[in-house]
């Protein structure tokens, strides 16, 4: 008797594992590889393209449903190394590492291509479409895909030509990133799983406007109420997924311009919703406007030092780092000290941040808290605007000298613990990083306490905006300079608003973009 159960047991457990092999098996293959870099081309500086192992995003964990559903096998994601355009040489070694991770990982039965978007490399007109194409020519055009965007990049054709899926964020500043991404992998599991495979229908219209994600905040009006109009859109039977791009701004190629798109597997409700969405776009364009009151630098700093809030934050917008400046600009800072009410310890607490200053924070290093540091900072590539600061104060603070290095992931523009704080006259400035958000923990330096604060930044993150008392936005130099009409244009398509502001209505004609497979025919 015992010998049977044993036998049965052990029939049981055989099936079992065989089963459990077999679900193994069967699990889709999904590979993952992207390009994430925003970058203007209106600056001197350029950089090197580096190729970093994906990092999975937590909904993707080993013990999570989603993670457990298929077999993901991600390759190498670009990114920066610096600011400025990328350098053809970096650009071509970076693809030519990604494919083979990618050849090594085959086969496939999916691919997330994982971007951002405004990506521009030296005689490369479309870097994310580009890469993609080269993937496409690797995987093979019957691998269903899904791409992911930042609502600031650019939908080239060759990037909705080679997306079966598409998705992009809804929310400027980006608090639904993660939500989005995700969105993007969950649509493709499940035509994966239902075996319903790529979407019938793919609605491409392109919306000549392009302004900053400065001038299109969804925190404010137009952009809060056209972006609501995109779950609207969502939800239209046969659609199954909607998004507007805003495109990037400080790119000079004929893929810098808005742009709708919309995919699902009724034509006429996803081209219904491509031409509603592309058409509230287009009547708004007037509408669009700084989140908060823009003025001269001067001007703003004549409200802030006249301001009883505190803390009272003027975006220092020509120079942001987030949205492809080099973060190094001393344009700002330098009229800054040069205000009469802050030279005095006395005077405003003026916190600025930041700017980098390797020298900097190794003389405050040496001369330690409390002690006196000069040296020169910023501008050290990128000096169009103005040379570099020499900087003499106070050292309010300098990182412990382990914590300098950056981690291997990091780029250096990136850091956040080598820093050190020089207090002149009432200014606070934060050196060592281009960041405008530098971790200020265990620094002594309460920003809520200051009663000015100065961000390289257009709109406020979260963290700044919550903490705000009173807010303006400061026309400052930069190469994410504000002044659109300034910018020395070459190959964007024109007329394009509002650079051309009196231009005749487009057609706003929705255009159905063939699948990568149907467009070759193989």
């Amino acid at each position: 008797m015992k010998k049977i159960f044993l036998f049965l047991t052990l029939g049981l457990l055989t099936v079992s594992f065989s089963n459990d092999v077999a679900a193994q098996q069967k699990k889709p293959r999904i590979g993952i590889a992207g390009i994430y870099v925003e970058n203007s081309v209106f600056m001197p500086n350029r950089q090197e393209m580096v190729g970093r192992p994906v990092q999975m995003p937590d909904y993707l964990d080993p013990d999570s449903v989603m993670g457990q559903a298929a077999e993901w096998l991600p390759a190498l994601r670009g990114s920066g190394n610096g600011r400025g355009p990328i350098t053809k040489e970096s650009y071509d070694a970076f693809v030519e590492d990604a494919l083979e991770v990618i050849k090594a990982n085959m086969p496939y039965d999916a691919f997330w291509f994982y971007n951002h978007g405004a990506c521009s490399v030296e005689g490369v007109d479309d870097p994310e479409g580009d890469f993609m194409e080269k993937i496409r020519g690797v995987i093979g055009n019957d691998v269903l895909t899904t791409t992911t965007m930042d609502l600031h990049g650019n939908v080239s054709w060759k990037v909705a030509l080679y997306s079966d899926l598409i998705t992009t964020f809804r929310k400027a500043p980006h608090d639904d990133s993660r939500e989005s991404n995700r969105r993007g992998v969950a649509n493709l599991l499940e035509r994966l799983e239902s075996g319903k495979g790529r979407p019938a229908y793919k609605a491409w219209v392109a919306v000549p406007v392009l302004v900053s994600g400065e001038w299109s905040s969804t925190r404010a009006e137009p952009a809060k109420s056209l972006y609501a109009m995109v779950p609207e859109v969502e939800a239209m039977p046969g659609v199954i997924d909607a998004g507007i791009w805003i495109g990037y701004v400080w790119g000079d190629n004929q893929r810098n311009s808005g742009v709708v798109m919309v995919v699902g597997d009724d034509k006429e409700q996803v081209g219904a919703g491509a031409k509603k969405l592309a058409q509230k776009f287009w009547d708004v364009r007037n509408q669009f406007t700084l989140e908060a009151p823009g003025y001269s630098l001067e001007k703003c700093l004549d409200l802030a030092i006249a301001s009883d809030k505190k803390p009272f934050f003027i975006s220092d917008m020509g120079d942001n780092p987030g949205g492809g400046g080099s973060g190094e600009v001393t344009w700002t800072l330098a009229r800054v000290l040069k205000r009469p009410e802050l030279q005095s310890p006395n005077g405003k607490s003026l916190l600025y941040c930041s700017i980098p200053g390797d020298e900097m924070v190794e003389a405050a290093r040496k001369a330690g808290v409390g002690g006196h540091a000069e040296a020169y900072v910023g501008a050290m590539v990128d000096n169009s605007y103005e040379p570099p600061i020499l900087l003499s104060g106070e050292v309010v603070y300098v990182s412990p000298e382990e914590e300098a290095q950056p981690t291997d992931n990091q780029a250096p523009f990136r850091r956040r613990n080598n820093i050190a704080i020089i207090k002149t006259g009432s200014v606070y400035v934060v050196v060592g990083t281009s960041s405008p958000t530098p971790n200020l923990e265990g620094t002594g330096i309460d920003p809520s306490k200051m009663d000015i604060v100065m961000v390289k930044q257009g709109y406020l993150v979260n963290q700044w905006y919550n903490m705000k008392a009173d807010w303006v936005m400061a026309f400052t130099r930069g190469s994410v300079d504000q002044d659109f009409q300034k910018l020395p244009y070459q190959n964007i398509v024109r007329p394009m608003f509002p650079l051309d502001p009196d231009m005749a209505d487009p057609e706003l004609n929705v255009i159905f973009v063939p699948s990568a497979k149907h467009f070759y025919g193989r």
